[in-house]
C-alpha cells in the first residue's frame, strides 16, 4: 500500500479485497462520486464468496481520497491498497481465445497448457470457468506473443496430456457470431453407423464393415463403398428401419446441445453418407429443420439395394453447407461444421471453425480445432457458452 496519499491528477488503480456481499461495489462509487474522481476503468470478479475489484481513476485536485477510500473499505470489512499507475491505457492487441477442457484439470495440466502459453511470449489476461460438468472447462484470453508458435505449443501440449483438450481461436467479434451449425451424424450426432445398424438387421454386418474398412484405408473411394454395402441390404423389409432406429443412440449431450443452440437462434443442419430414413426422424426429434441424407430406394415395402437421388459424399456436404449459409445470408466466418471422418473434411475446412469430434487422426490434422471427450454439447464451452447459462435456461423450461 502507498504510505503518501497519492499526489493530484494521477491515475491509482484501487484493488478491493474480501468477503463478497451486497453492496460494495455500490458503496466505492459513491465514495469516488462524492470525491469528484473519474473512473478510467473497473473489473471485478467473485471467486467461492470472495471479491477482487480494481478501479483505476484519476484522483481529484484538493482531496484526500486514499483516506476516503480507506475509511470504506475499514467500514465494509474489506481490504484496500493502492498503486500509482500510468495514465496511458494499456494498449490492447487482438489476442486468442484458449479453451481447455476435461474431466478434472488438475494443476498440473492446467500449468502444461500456461507454460506452452508463456513459452510462446503470450501473456494471459483473463480465465474464466465455463464448466465443471459434463467436464471441467476454462477459457483463456491471452494476448501477444507469436501466434504459429502459440498453437504449436499448445497442440503438443494436448497431444502430451491424454484426456485433454485444447482449442484455440482468435479473438474478436467473429467468434461470437456464429450462425449456423452443421453436423455430421454417424458416430457424431449419433454413437452408430446407422449401415452397421441395418446390415445387422439383414445379417451382412461383417461383410459391411469390411467394405468400410477397405474404404478407410483408401482401397475403395466413398460412392462405390456406399453402393457395395447397399446392395448387401437387398431384399431387407422395409420394417427393418424400425428395429434399428429402436436400437439407435445419441451421442452423450446431444439433446443438449441442439436445444441450447436453437435457444440461442442457431440454424442447425445435419448432414450424412447415411440415409435419409434415420436423418429425417433425428431432424423431427430434435427439432432441426434441415437434413440431407443419401435416399434408399424402397419398392413394395423392400430395400432394392439402390439409392436413389444424389449421393451425399464429402463435396457434396460441403455444397450443402454454402447453400444454407447463403440461403440464410449467413457469411461463411460466422459458421460451424462438426465431424469425425474424411467424409467430413471438406466441409470442415470451408467452415469459420471446423471442429473435429472424436475423429479420425487425419481429420484432427486438418480441423481447426478437435475435442476427444465424449460429450457433444463440449462444443459449447469452446463457443464461449457457460454450462450454468445453459442449466439456468433449462430451469425456466422445466427440463430435467
Amino acid at each position: 500500500m502507498a504510505l503518501e496519499p497519492p499526489s493530484d491528477h494521477q491515475t491509482v488503480l484501487i484493488r478491493v479485497t474480501g468477503p463478497d456481499h451486497p453492496g460494495v461495489t455500490a458503496g466505492l462509487m459513491s465514495v469516488l462520486a462524492d470525491a469528484g474522481a473519474q473512473v478510467q476503468d473497473i473489473e471485478q470478479i467473485v471467486i467461492r464468496g470472495q471479491l477482487t475489484l480494481g478501479v483505476a481513476v484519476v484522483v481529484p485536485e484538493g482531496r484526500d481520497l486514499l483516506r476516503d477510500v480507506l475509511l470504506f473499505g475499514w467500514d465494509q470489512g474489506m481490504e484496500v491498497d493502492f498503486d500509482v499507475v500510468s495514465s496511458t491505457p494499456t494498449p490492447t492487441t487482438r489476442g486468442h481465445v484458449v479453451t481447455v477442457l476435461g474431466p478434472e484439470l488438475n494443476p498440473s495440466e492446467l500449468g502444461a497448457a500456461t507454460t506452452a502459453i508463456a513459452d510462446a511470449g503470450a501473456n494471459i489476461q483473463r480465465i474464466i470457468r465455463l464448466s465443471r460438468y459434463p467436464v471441467m472447462s476454462y477459457e483463456l484470453l491471452v494476448r501477444d506473443g507469436d501466434d504459429t508458435k502459440l498453437r504449436s505449443n499448445l497442440l503438443q501440449t494436448a497431444a502430451a496430456n491424454p484426456g485433454v483438450d485444447i482449442a484455440i481461436q482468435r479473438e474478436g467479434l467473429g467468434r461470437r457470431a456464429k450462425r449456423l451449425v452443421v453436423l455430421d451424424v454417424d458416430s457424431t450426432l449419433i454413437q452408430d453407423e446407422v449401415i452397421d445398424l441395418l446390415a445387422a438387421e439383414a445379417g451382412c454386418l461383417d461383410e459391411v464393415r469390411k467394405i468400410t474398412q477397405d474404404a478407410m484405408e483408401g482401397g475403395i473411394d466413398f460412392e462405390s463403398a456406399l453402393r457395395m454395402r447397399v446392395r448387401l441390404l437387398g431384399g431387407l423389409d422395409e420394417g427393418a428401419i424400425d428395429r434399428a432406429w429402436a436400437n439407435l443412440r445419441y451421442t452423450p449431450g446431444a439433446r443438449t446441445f441442439v436445444r441450447t443452440l436453437r435457444r440461442l437462434g442457431f440454424e442447425i443442419a445435419i448432414v450424412s453418407g447415411g440415409f435419409t430414413a434415420f436423418t429425417d426422424r433425428i431432424a423431427s426429434d430434435l427439432g432441426i429443420l434441415h437434413a440431407h441424407a443419401n435416399e434408399l430406394e424402397i419398392v413394395d415395402g423392400v430395400l432394392t439395394g439402390e439409392l436413389a437421388g444424389e449421393i451425399v459424399d464429402r463435396r457434396r456436404k460441403a455444397t450443402i453447407l454454402t447453400e444454407i449459409a447463403a440461403e440464410k445470408h449467413v457469411p461463411l466466418s460466422q459458421t460451424v461444421a462438426v465431424g469425425d471422418g474424411a467424409n467430413d473434411l471438406d466441409m470442415l475446412n470451408v467452415a469459420g471453425l471446423g471442429i473435429a469430434f472424436n475423429a479420425k487422426p487425419i481429420v484432427e490434422d486438418a480441423a481447426d480445432t478437435s475435442l476427444s471427450v465424449p460429450y457433444l454439447d463440449a462444443i459449447l464451452f469452446v463457443l464461449g457458452i457457460r454450462r450454468e447459462d445453459v442449466e439456468a435456461a433449462d430451469e425456466l423450461d422445466g427440463i430435467d
